[in-house]
C-alpha cells in the first residue's frame, strides 16, 4: 500500500519531500519535509488516499521548518584549505565495494590530470591506508598543530585508520567521531587540490548527515550493486543527499557482472542493470558499470588498486570513463 500511496503523492510533490508514510489500523499518516502546504493539493491527496481500499482516514503533515532542512550556515561550515572541489562517494549499505570504487575513482581522476586527494571518512571501517599501501604508518606533523598528508600512488590522503590499531574497534559516539573527522580534514596541509574524494561511511546515519551539512560538497556519487536489497538502500542515500542540498552526480553499478576467463560467458550474478534502471526512475545520471573480478579485489588488498596496477586494463578504462563524466559535471 505504501508504494501506491507514494505514486499518488509524487503527482503533487517531489519524492525527496516525502519524509515518512505510516499505515496502521486503516489510518494513513504522511509526513512531508521542506515543503509548504498547498490546501488544494492536501484536500485532493486526502480524498484519493481515503478512496483506497482499507483506508479510513488520511492525515498529511507538513514540516517546512524542520531542523533537518539541509540549509548550510556559512559560519558553521568546516573550512578545508586549498581544496577546490569535494565529492562524496557513498553507499546506502556496506559490502558493495564503496571504498574500492572511491580509491580507484580518485586514481582515475588523477590520471585525467587533476591534482587529487582522498579522505577516509569511513571512521568505523577505514580501509584507505590498506588500499594505498601505508597501513600502520602514523601521520607526521611539522609544527605540532597540523598534519602532513600521506602521498602514495600520486594521491594525497588522510585517514583516521592511521591513528588507531586496526584490530581494535572504534567506540566513539557521533559527536566525538565528527570532531575527529573535522580535525583531520581541516588540520591537514592539503596544498593545492583540484578535487577531493570523500570515502563516506555506509548508510545514512548521524556522521553521514553531519558531514553533508558541515562540508561544502560539490556532489555525491552513489555506489550500489545490481541487487534489489542494495538498491533500496541506495535510494535512501540519494534522498538523504537531496535533503541536505548535495547534488547527485550519479550512480555507479559495482560488481555489475562477471566474465568467465575460460569461456567468455557473462554472468549477472547480482542482477542485471539494477542501478541503471534505478537512476532512470529517479531522474539521475547512470555513470557506468564496474565488473566483478578477483584482480580488482586483490590489488586493493595489496595496496596497489587496479587503476594503478593495470593502467591499460578494461577495468581501469571503466573507472576512467566514470571519472571523465564526473570531471565534466564538476566543470574541471
Amino acid at each position: 500500500m505504501e508504494e501506491e500511496i507514494k505514486k499518488l503523492i509524487t503527482a503533487y510533490y517531489p519524492i525527496e519531500n516525502i519524509d515518512n508514510i505510516k499505515v496502521f489500523n486503516g489510518r494513513v499518516i504522511v509526513t512531508f519535509v521542506n515543503v509548504s502546504e498547498n490546501p488544494q493539493s492536501t484536500k485532493e491527496l486526502q480524498e484519493k488516499i481515503e478512496a483506497m481500499d482499507g483506508v479510513k482516514k488520511a492525515t498529511l503533515i507538513y514540516t517546512a521548518n524542520k531542523a533537518f532542512s539541509g540549509l548550510k550556515q556559512a559560519d558553521d561550515m568546516w573550512h578545508i584549505r586549498g581544496v577546490k572541489k569535494i565529492i562524496a562517494v557513498a553507499s546506502g549499505k556496506g559490502g558493495v565495494g564503496k571504498s574500492t570504487t572511491a580509491v580507484n575513482l580518485a586514481l582515475a581522476l588523477s590520471n585525467l590530470g587533476l591534482k587529487t586527494a582522498i579522505f577516509d571518512a569511513d571512521i568505523y571501517g577505514p580501509s584507505i591506508p590498506t588500499m594505498l599501501g601505508y597501513e600502520g604508518t602514523p601521520p607526521t606533523t611539522m609544527d605540532g598543530k597540523t598534519f602532513e598528508p600521506f602521498v602514495n600512488l600520486g594521491l594525497e590522503s588522510m585517514s583516521v585508520g592511521t591513528l588507531i590499531d586496526k584490530s581494535q574497534p572504534l567506540i566513539w559516539r557521533g559527536a566525538k567521531a565528527c570532531g575527529a573527522l573535522q580535525q583531520l580534514l581541516c588540520d591537514t596541509n592539503w596544498g593545492d587540490i583540484d578535487v577531493m574524494v570523500l570515502d563516506m561511511p555506509p548508510g545514512t546515519g548521524d556522521i553521514q548527515i553531519s558531514l553533508s551539512q558541515k562540508v561544502q560538497m560539490d556532489g555525491a556519487v552513489i555506489v550500489s550493486t545490481p541487487q534489489d536489497i542494495a538498491l533500496i538502500d541506495a535510494v535512501k542515500g540519494i534522498n538523504m543527499f537531496k535533503k541536505v542540498n548535495v547534488p547527485i552526480l550519479g550512480l555507479v553499478e559495482n560488481m555489475s557482472y562477471y566474465i568467465c576467463e575460460h569461456c567468455g560467458h557473462r554472468a549477472d550474478i547480482f542482477g542485471h542493470e539494477g542501478a541503471k534502471k534505478t537512476a532512470e526512475k529517479m531522474g539521475e545520471t547512470f555513470l557506468g558499470e564496474i565488473p566483478l573480478h578477483y584482480s580488482i579485489r586483490e590489488n586493493a588488498d595489496n595496496g596497489t588498486p587496479i587503476v594503478f596496477a593495470a593502467p591499460d586494463s578494461e577495468y581501469t578504462k571503466a573507472y576512467e570513463a566514470i571519472a571523465q563524466k564526473i570531471k565534466f559535471k564538476l566543470g574541471l
